[in-house]
């Protein structure tokens, strides 16, 4: 059996108070082996990127365990939780997160540089390769264009090896034949690097690039299968929970 990479108990989160609190998150059990690559799926308001926020630690729970390749996450001070998430969580968004004053090669070392280590330049440049940026790396993000912009988000996501690698809505901003290039490119690194990647999406066609896929709503999960890489299967569960 493989090491579990994320595993959370009794996840709870709402904002607000008294009358205008929301229950957000309520009481999530899930558990993620090393090396997989899953998918929550849900509708806007389903609670998914909050889920996310939690996970990665940019949010506290209000109540719940959240451990992340053997280490309660959940636990850490603000420090210890930055630095770890830094050295353990690889974090793409929808927005790319680029600082555009930076090459495409600076901005992937940067999360190293921040924890004054050395980048590894042999695996920066393999990523680049895997990736198809590295003929990219010395241009601008103002240079790039938005599908070789998530690249570089990715590429430095994965450079400092983390166990786990979340991805918020990361086809969001790119039209469907980038998005369904860059979902073929998170199978082929999850493979390669054996980095286990929790993918956040609405969309069937991105979700069916996973393995496995866990149906979100109003904060608990409702379903949970194999995509089987059908997004006419993916689609026709998602639909069907949504009209339950």
């Amino acid at each position: 059996m493989k090491p579990i990479a994320v595993a959370v108990h009794g996840l709870v989160k709402s904002f607000g108070r008294g009358e205008s609190r929301v229950d957000v998150i309520r009481g999530l059990d899930f558990s993620m082996e090393a090396g997989a690559f899953e998918a929550v799926m849900g509708a806007s308001g389903s609670g998914k990127s909050t889920f996310l926020h939690l996970l990665a630690g940019l949010l506290t729970p209000d109540a719940g365990t959240i451990t992340i390749a053997g280490e309660p996450f959940s636990t850490l001070g603000d420090r210890e939780a930055t630095l770890f998430r830094r050295r353990r969580i690889g974090l793409v968004f929808q927005d790319f997160n680029l600082v555009p004053t930076l090459t495409a090669a600076e901005n992937i070392e940067l999360p190293c540089l921040l924890d004054r280590a050395k980048p590894d330049r042999a695996r920066l440049q393999t990523l680049a390769e895997t990736l198809g940026i590295a003929h990219r790396l010395n241009h601008l993000p103002s240079q790039l264009s938005g599908g070789e912009r998530q690249r570089v988000a990715i590429a430095r996501a994965l450079l400092g090896h983390p166990a786990v690698l979340l991805a918020d809505e990361p086809t969001g901003n790119l039209d469907a034949p980038a998005a369904q290039a860059l979902c073929r490119l998170l199978g082929e690194l999850n493979r390669s690097t054996g980095c286990a990647i929790l993918l956040i999406t609405h969309d069937p066609v991105v979700a069916a690039s996973a393995s496995r896929i866990h149906l979100l709503r109003d904060g608990v999960f409702t379903g949970h299968f194999e995509t089987n890489g059908d997004p006419e299967r993916v689609f026709a569960h998602y639909f069907r929970d949504k009209t339950a």
